[in-house]
């Protein structure tokens, strides 16, 4: 059945693109949101745009434009993703942040979008035509199709989730409506649409959020929420080693029975999406057991993104570890789709089982063969610079004092 579904999508969607010249010359259009709202970033801020995300054309299974769990559970190629994509409209206007906080009608309906249980019926009018706008980013799932909105109106009943709507019209902090909503088995995609458009948080303090910042700070918000319950879990029984890949994006992740700590290193091929050069690039980002006061600057959204699905696992067996996890851009991950590639690779990898080691050196030993098998990659070059390998070998257990 999923399989009839992402081929129906993707074969529908390709076809239809050879019809731009019919969509330069909409004025309005009658369709459907998966849902989804894109907040952008590209103005001076507080101002932002504000976007209502559909395709052009009303589709059956229109949730599978904004579905990436399903991309993934599907191993869609970075084709069938950029396919739906591309004809996926951001019909967009301008905003303040502090909009979400009065009643403005298109926030007021973009919000109904963002919050809203199954898709939404939307009519569109546009200002201009239809334009076009393919541009890749770390963060962003890209979108193809953009248009100034002139009017829009939603003409469907809304549905909305009883605990959505009980956490967006009660007076939570956002961090106590996000664990709440966490718990109740909303994932970090679903709550980033809902704070990116204002709904969390006092009502005194509502802000629209750029999605660029909505996605990476739901990963960081949760994962500081999940961690902050590690530290009181025992250690890891074993030294364990797990590794996938997806869309060419390798990982070796290793755990060692130690308190709570994280390393994250990405190394880019040449030809890869962010390398155009002939040499490799690297980036790393680290935090302790108390966790990090700054932005991983270096890793940006790819570090907050790698670490959930990894204390969503830890939490899941209720086990504390240290983690060192190795991200391999390989060139076949030629366009750069959003950082739930990183978030889905790294559950893949969880996903294949784990291989399990009596002692820190088998482990690292194991990594190095099966990085060199798998992914023609010697591990030692990470190892050597590792801020978390000289740490677990500086550091005494306090049994061993005695």
């Amino acid at each position: 059945m999923k399989d009839d579904l992402k081929f129906e999508a993707v074969e529908k969607v390709s076809k239809f693109k050879f019809n731009y010249n019919k969509i330069r010359r909409l004025s309005k259009i009658d369709t459907i949101s998966p849902p989804s709202v894109f907040i952008g970033s590209k103005l001076k801020y507080p101002n932002v745009t504000v976007g209502i995300l559909s395709p052009v054309e009303k589709e059956d299974n229109v949730s599978i434009y904004d579905d990436a769990r399903f991309w993934a559970n599907n191993n869609f190629s970075i084709q069938n993703v950029l396919r739906l994509r591309e004809n996926l409209l951001n019909s967009r206007f301008q905003s303040n942040v502090t909009d979400a906080r009065i009643n403005n009608k298109f926030v007021g309906i973009a919000k109904d979008v963002a919050v809203a249980l199954k898709p939404v019926d939307v009519e569109i009018e546009f200002k201009k035509q239809i334009s076009f706008d393919n541009k890749w980013d770390r963060v962003l799932t890209p979108h193809g199709l953009k248009a100034p909105l002139k009017n829009a109106k939603v003409v469907s009943n809304v549905k909305v989730h009883h605990k959505v709507d009980r956490v967006i019209n009660d007076e939570i902090k956002t961090s106590e409506g996000m664990r709440y909503l966490y718990k109740n088995k909303f994932d970090e995609y679903a709550l980033q649409k809902v704070l990116s458009v204002g709904a969390l948080g006092l009502k005194k303090n509502k802000t629209l959020v750029p999605t660029r910042w909505s996605i990476t700070a739901t990963d960081d918000i949760l994962g500081k929420q999940i961690i902050s319950d590690l530290r009181d879990y025992p250690v890891i029984r074993d030294y364990e080693l797990f590794f996938g890949d997806f869309m060419g994006n390798q990982y070796l992740i290793l755990l060692f029975p130690e308190v709570w700590s994280f390393e994250l290193f990405e190394l880019y091929y040449p030809g890869s999406s962010w390398n155009p050069s002939t040499e490799m690039k690297a980036s790393t980002d680290y935090e302790g057991f108390k966790g990090r006061n700054t932005y991983a600057s270096n890793c940006v959204g790819g570090y907050y993104a790698a670490r959930l699905p990894i204390i969503e696992y830890l939490n899941s067996i209720k086990r504390q570890a240290s983690v060192l996890a190795i991200r391999l851009e390989a060139p076949s991950y030629w366009a750069a789709l959003g950082v739930w590639v990183v978030r889905e690779s790294v559950r893949k990898a969880f996903n294949l089982g784990r291989i399990s080691f009596e002692s820190k050196k088998e482990l690292l030993e194991g990594c190095k063969k099966i990085s060199k098998i798998k992914y023609d990659f010697d591990s030692q070059v990470i190892f050597d610079k590792s801020i978390l390998l000289k740490g677990l070998g500086e550091q005494k257990k306090l049994g061993e004092w005695f």
